[in-house]
């Protein structure tokens, strides 16, 4: 599949390198024809396209406090669950979500294997014991259970009520792996203040987090309001490690969704400084962000990716071509039209 633009004038700077040599049979790629039209030549041009520390104080009262079972508040439950203050992860704390997700009055459950059954409804203390027992390996069976709700996608109250259950056996306390996976699962189902409670209990209690949990933040703080924060962790992630290509992909997208374009190229720079090559949501982002702009120093950095690509032998999907199209159209001044084409084998 193919595109070609028409236009009053060409960007002369993407047709400075070596030309395109071709593929051989096998790969499949989006070119994208300009085509030059001024009333006087008819020039056309081809670019080809590729488709942790100890606890603190601190720590411990925090999490003390958001971790506890409550009956309070919670009168519209049948099932109440054995403690006597607030819990951060109770089902009843996510009493409004669940009453705007409405599901049957009995814990339908889930087929895993042939070992157990993930229920579809959160668990009171009662009868996450009662489904352990019937676990061979009791030991490993919060880690393995978590795990499983990750792979399923489970709901984020589910896995909630496993770290109240948690919770309530270690004075308040849930592990650094589980609070990882319950994170994973509130950036998949993109819960944004279930993200900020995580991101608060393990800045407190942690010094420094490893990269899975870095990275799982990091994508889940960068279209909040606390997206600078974002930022932060990737400076500390700086000093362990090279960030990878996601982390500078949701940091940049987070700088664009907030408007702070400097911010998001900079962080691109710094990404080909490490000869990383980004992903191609990551440049996608720069086009989207650039539509209906009339900026000069802006289209003259979306060339320079188009360069990029080209020069790599990277080759966009049909998402990316559709976005590189719109920019073309859209740029004030311009009379660009894009026009999509099949290209054959032969």
């Amino acid at each position: 599949m193919a595109f070609y633009f028409t236009g009053v004038r060409s960007f002369p700077k993407l047709w400075k390198s070596n030309p395109y040599l071709g593929l051989g049979q096998g790969h499949s790629y989006v070119s994208l024809f300009l085509k030059d039209c001024d009333g006087i030549r008819n020039q056309q041009k081809w670019f080809s396209l590729k488709t942790m520390s100890p606890q603190n104080t601190k720590a411990m009262n925090l999490l003390i406090a958001k971790v506890r079972y409550g009956r309070k508040g919670d009168e519209g439950s049948n099932k109440q669950v054995s403690s006597e203050s607030p819990h951060m992860f109770a089902a009843g704390a996510a009493k409004k979500r669940s009453q705007m997700n409405p599901s049957s009055k009995d814990h339908d459950l889930l087929p895993v294997g042939n070992i157990i059954q993930l229920p579809t409804k959160p668990l009171n203390s009662e009868e996450w014991d009662k489904l352990k027992e019937e676990f061979k390996e009791k030991a490993n069976f919060e880690n393995w259970i978590i795990s499983q709700m990750v792979k399923c996608h489970s709901s984020v109250d589910v896995a909630k009520s496993v770290l109240a259950w948690v919770a309530a056996k270690n004075s308040g306390i849930v592990g650094y792996d589980l609070l990882v996976k319950y994170l994973s699962l509130c950036v998949f189902h993109k819960q944004t203040s279930e993200i900020i409670d995580v991101y608060e209990i393990m800045k407190a209690r942690y010094k420094r987090l490893e990269p899975a949990g870095s990275t799982l933040l990091i994508r889940g703080l960068s279209h909040t309001d606390r997206w600078r924060e974002a930022l932060l962790l990737l400076e500390d992630m700086r000093k362990v490690i090279t960030p990878s290509k996601r982390n500078y992909n949701d940091c940049i997208q987070g700088a664009l969704f907030h408007q702070d374009v400097n911010v998001a190229w900079n962080l691109y720079q710094e990404l080909l400084g490490h000869d990383i090559v980004p992903m191609l949501e990551t440049l996608k982002a720069f086009f989207d962000f650039g539509k209906d702009i009339k900026d000069d120093q802006y289209s003259n950095k979306l060339q320079d990716i188009l360069l990029y690509l080209r020069n790599n032998q990277l080759y966009p999907g049909e998402s990316f071509a559709h976005s590189i199209k719109t920019w073309f159209e859209s740029v004030p001044g311009e009379q660009w039209k894009g026009q999509f084409t099949t290209i054959q084998q032969r």
